[in-house]
């Protein structure tokens, strides 16, 4: 199984930042990508950006230009920069991997932190 732990989330003001972090744990071969996605009250969960494991990224389309993902392959941690935040932002913010484990190999599997949440004042 593979463990994902999410920390950063809060309460900020518009125009503000924030960072969070996601460190995978657990009996890993190898994670093929990572990535965030949110979910606000009544709408349906959406891709906020993803990484591969060659760096490639992915954002989506509100948050270009704002949100910056990044990965630690060492540590089995995603990061993912928010600037500029706006009260649209507002939500509950998962970490996603595409993972393999050592029973699982070659197959990959997704799986989903808790959650964290981000609350932006206007």
């Amino acid at each position: 199984q593979v463990q994902l732990v999410e920390s950063g989330g809060g309460l900020v003001q518009a125009g503000g930042s924030l960072r969070l972090s996601c460190a995978a744990s657990g009996s890993i071969f190898s994670i093929n990508a990572m990535g965030w996605y949110r979910q606000a009250p009544g709408k349906q969960r959406e891709l906020v950006a993803a990484i591969g494991s060659g760096s490639s990224t992915k954002y989506g389309d509100s948050v270009k230009g704002r949100f910056t993902i990044s990965r630690d392959n060492a540590k089995n941690t995603v990061y993912l920069q928010m600037n500029s935040l706006k009260p649209e932002d507002t939500a509950v913010y998962y970490c996603n991997a595409f993972a393999s484990t050592r029973s699982t190999w070659p197959g990959s599997h997704d799986y989903w932190g808790q959650g964290t949440q981000v609350t932006v004042s206007s």
